[in-house]
């Protein structure tokens, strides 16, 4: 069970190697976590209307049901107060998301589980080397899982971990661990070359063609992806899903975590340009503590327009969530989504984009994306 990675990964929230578990994906932690935790089928578990597939996708590989909660329109995180709402006498589990490197209020949700014996379980996976009020993000609640996948605070290409303090949990987590498949030869390669390509994309002018392709080949099962296309249409948990994370993951995964200071520092410095700046064409972005900015979430009004108009300026800009549950756009009854409920959910995930703030935005790349936000003024809206 000992690695060097998994190690960096304890010390990193001040813990010890036998509470962190690894494995292939961060939806797999998910899903091991709420096994460890005893999860029933018809219990229900509350998460967020602002998320991607992958979570709702665990909750129902537990044939429990996924109960979603509108989002607050300037942290884009479910309150204690919709939370309070959703809970019945079926609720076990509620998934306090951090997006794009904010962590939800975690205090007043924490009291309300507490009043209702709940569990709650921080969905970092935007969140690794951030705070909450001075806590180390994922350290707060009952268990915590978080990515490495690309786009991540750090990357291992794909790759994720789960913490929890309960000693029992812990123990049941790392037989999941040891139980789950290793990953065999052809996916480590696929990996591994994926990695070395990866490089090749930071580059603003091949960003589009190459992310593309990539999605693509994802979609079709030709490469090691985010998603696979089984589950973006489709609630069946896909052939060896349970599986750990291996030795490619986990030598990248030192190499980059000991980065992660220099990346968040980053991160806050273009996010606090990008605020400047849109302060000064008289577009207002929330200003929210200890927010460490994965992605600079942006509102514009037509989102197709403006991407297009990105993609020729070789402007890269992400489009983190596209729908309350990313990236599906149709059949939301699959995924027990009710469509037309959460409104500020759905005006997020009708209107935002992501400006970049990874660490290879230099002061040049900077301004020529500060130059397209003034010349595009028209296209931008204020967080309302």
């Amino acid at each position: 069970m000992k690695s060097d990675f998994r190690q960096a990964i304890a010390s990193s929230l001040g813990t010890t190697q036998e509470h962190v578990t690894l494995f292939w994906k961060g939806r797999v932690a998910l899903f091991a976590l709420l096994k460890s935790f005893g999860i029933k089928p018809g219990d229900e578990v509350i998460l967020p209307a602002f998320t991607c597939v992958v979570v709702p996708n665990a909750i129902l590989y537990c044939e429990a049901i996924p109960v979603y909660v509108d989002i607050d329109p300037h942290s884009l995180n479910a309150t204690a107060n919709s939370i309070k709402n959703a809970i019945t006498s079926k609720t076990k589990f509620i998934l306090a998301q951090n997006t794009f490197g904010l962590s939800a209020d975690l205090d007043p949700i924490l009291e309300l589980a507490r009043q209702n014996q709940l569990i709650v379980i921080e969905d970092c996976t935007h969140g690794f080397g951030g705070f909450y009020k001075g806590r180390i993000n994922g350290t707060i609640a009952d268990a915590a899982f978080f990515s490495s996948q690309w786009n991540k605070p750090f990357s291992t290409g794909i790759g994720g971990m789960a913490f929890t303090r309960d000693p029992q949990i812990a123990s049941k987590m790392r037989q999941y661990e040891e139980q789950a498949n290793k990953p065999g030869f052809l996916a480590s390669t696929q990996l591994q070359l994926l990695l070395f390509a990866r490089a090749w994309m930071k580059s603003p002018a091949v960003y589009w063609p190459m992310i593309k392709l990539y999605r693509w080949l994802s979609k079709h099962n030709f490469v090691v992806g985010s998603s696979d296309g089984g589950e973006l249409n489709s609630i069946d948990m896909p052939e060896g899903f349970l599986r750990q994370m291996s030795k490619v993951q986990q030598n990248r995964g030192v190499a980059e975590l000991s980065k992660l200071q220099k990346y968040n520092f980053h991160r806050i410095k273009l996010a606090e340009a990008y605020t400047l700046h849109l302060a000064s064409l008289g577009i207002i972005i929330p200003s929210l503590p200890e927010h460490t900015y994965l992605k600079f979430p942006l509102l514009v009004k037509n989102r197709d327009m403006f991407m297009e108009m990105a993609e020729k300026q070789r402007i890269e800009l992400g489009e983190w969530f596209i729908s309350p549950i990313h990236p599906v756009v149709q059949n939301f009854e699959l995924w027990k989504y009710p469509y037309g409920n959460f409104p500020n959910a759905e005006y997020a995930a009708s209107h935002i984009v992501n400006l970049p703030t990874h660490i290879d935005v230099d002061d040049a790349y900077l301004g020529r994306i500060l130059d397209f936000l003034s010349v595009h003024r028209e296209q931008l809206l204020s967080f309302e």
